[in-house]
This record gives structure tokens, C-alpha cells and sequence, in this order.
């Protein structure tokens, strides 16, 4: 019987081996190659094995803007946590029809495309009708000014971008929190606030950091964000990919960058999950 159900569940999993195969190792396996072609005498690139495109990311630029990008979306996904954390908390207090209106509100605001959010941050900090102007309004600026491009523009953006992420992430858990635990802390004399740091948030700490790798992750690939509403020593590795794919046409080079990229999503994966994954 036991042998049976494995055979069941061995060949179930065939149709989704076949779309992880198709669909992340071919494209993988491609790019793998394309990093390590070897340059011809016309300009354009065949199978072969050279370091050469790996070379040229050596040098400091490349590595101090993989560095950014790493700190930038780290940063990110810390900043998104600490808006969805509480506010998801206190949604699961409500009851399930507030819920459900709030839920479809964020998903609602998933649907909005990176394009959308980052032209519509770019008015939003812009001169002529952007938040400055609410400002002089208030008598708090002399003069309209604007806040775009900035290293603080791409952040807010895309922290705009991952809240509604980070919410749909922590929701199971916090919703699925056992509310005796918080009203045993209570009845012991604790205050609200030392209840939700003493116990919601060590209870729920294996969902915050999947989430925030998540939102690292997810962040990590943005390229509409940084290159309208940041300067170009606010431009992440994905930026300098498409730059290098799409308007260079050194596919080669772009994908030996995609490599570096792939590597440094997953080191945090295997970081995390090695220091923390294990722990309680």
C-alpha cells in the first residue's frame, strides 16, 4: 500500500518537474553558457569557456554596485517589514468581514505594475505637482522643489512596491497565531505592547524571515523603479543587465552579470536559512 502512494505521489510530481525543467533550468542553463562564451573577431560570441565577462565585473564599479543592491534591497525588505508587521497584527484583529475588504484592497494594489508605480511616485516627487508643493502650501518649503531623482525616491517607491507583499506573507502566520498565548501574557500583567514583542513576534519569527527574503528576492530584480526615479549611482545590477542586453547588445556580459545576481539571491537564501532557519 505504502508503495503504491509513493508510486502516486512520485508521478505526481512529474508535471511540475517538467515546468521547473522548462521553465527555470533551460533558461538557466542558457545563460550559464552565454556568461562563459568566448568573443569572436566580428563582434559576437560563441560556446567555449572564458572567465573574460566575469573578469570585466571585477573590477570595483560592478562590485560596489552589487554591493548597493544588496544593501538597498536588504533595506527594503527590513523598512517593509516594520510598515506590514503591525499593520498585519492589527488586521487579524478585526473581524472576517473587515478582513476580507482590507485583503482585497492589497491585492487590489498588487495589481499595479512596477511601470505604473514608479511613473506615478515620479508626479507624486516632482516640481511642478508633487508633495513639495503641499509643503509651501503649509508654509514649510519657500519654493516648489523637486525630490526625484534620488537614492530616497527609489527607496520609498519601492518600499511602496513590497509593503503589500509583505502583508499577503505575514497574514497566515499572525492570523493563525494562538490567541491564548496573548491573553495568558496579559492575565501575567503584561501590556499590550510587551505582549506583541515578547510573544507575537518570536512566535511569528520563522514567516518575518521568509518574508524578508522573499521581499529581498523580489526587490533585487526591480529595474523600472531605479532607473526613472533614481541618478545612475542609484542604479542596481538588474539595471546595468538590461542596459548591457538590451541597448549595449552584450548578451554575453549581461549574462554573466544575471550569474552574479543569482548568486548573491542565493547566499542570502542559504545564510539565512543556515543561521536562522534552524533556530526557534
Amino acid at each position: 500500500m505504502q508503495e503504491g502512494t509513493r508510486l502516486t505521489r512520485s508521478i505526481g510530481l512529474i508535471p511540475s518537474s517538467v515546468m521547473i525543467g522548462i521553465f527555470f533550468m533551460v533558461p538557466f542553463v542558457l545563460i550559464l553558457l552565454t556568461s562563459v562564451s568566448v568573443p569572436t573577431a566580428d563582434g559576437d560570441y560563441q560556446l567555449g569557456f572564458s572567465l573574460e565577462h566575469f573578469d570585466r565585473f571585477a573590477s570595483w564599479f560592478y562590485i560596489e554596485r552589487a554591493l548597493f543592491s544588496a544593501g538597498l534591497c536588504a533595506l527594503i525588505a527590513l523598512l517593509s517589514l516594520l510598515i506590514a508587521f503591525p499593520f498585519t497584527y492589527m488586521l487579524t484583529q478585526f473581524g472576517p468581514r473587515s478582513q476580507t475588504v482590507w485583503l482585497i484592497y492589497i491585492l487590489a494594489q498588487l495589481s499595479l505594475s512596477e511601470v505604473l508605480i514608479a511613473f506615478s511616485w515620479q508626479i507624486l516627487l516632482s516640481r511642478t505637482g508633487g508633495i513639495a508643493n503641499i509643503l509651501v502650501w503649509l508654509g514649510l518649503a519657500e519654493k516648489s522643489f523637486s525630490m526625484a531623482p534620488s537614492a530616497g525616491a527609489v527607496l520609498a517607491a519601492l518600499v511602496y512596491l513590497a509593503v503589500p507583499f509583505s502583508v499577503l506573507l505575514l497574514y497566515p502566520a499572525l492570523s493563525r497565531l494562538d490567541r491564548s498565548l496573548t491573553e495568558a501574557a496579559r492575565t501575567l500583567g503584561a501590556s499590550p505592547l510587551r505582549t506583541f514583542f515578547t510573544v507575537v513576534v518570536p512566535v511569528t519569527r520563522p514567516a518575518i524571515i521568509s518574508g524578508g527574503v522573499t521581499i529581498f528576492v523580489l526587490t533585487l530584480g526591480a529595474i523600472i523603479v531605479p532607473q526613472v526615479l533614481g541618478k545612475p549611482e542609484h542604479w542596481t545590477l538588474s539595471v546595468l543587465i538590461t542596459d548591457q542586453a538590451i541597448f549595449n547588445f552584450n548578451m554575453p556580459f549581461a549574462s554573466a552579470l544575471a550569474v552574479v545576481l543569482l548568486v548573491i539571491s542565493a547566499s542570502v537564501i542559504y545564510g539565512v536559512t543556515k543561521f536562522f532557519g534552524g533556530k526557534s
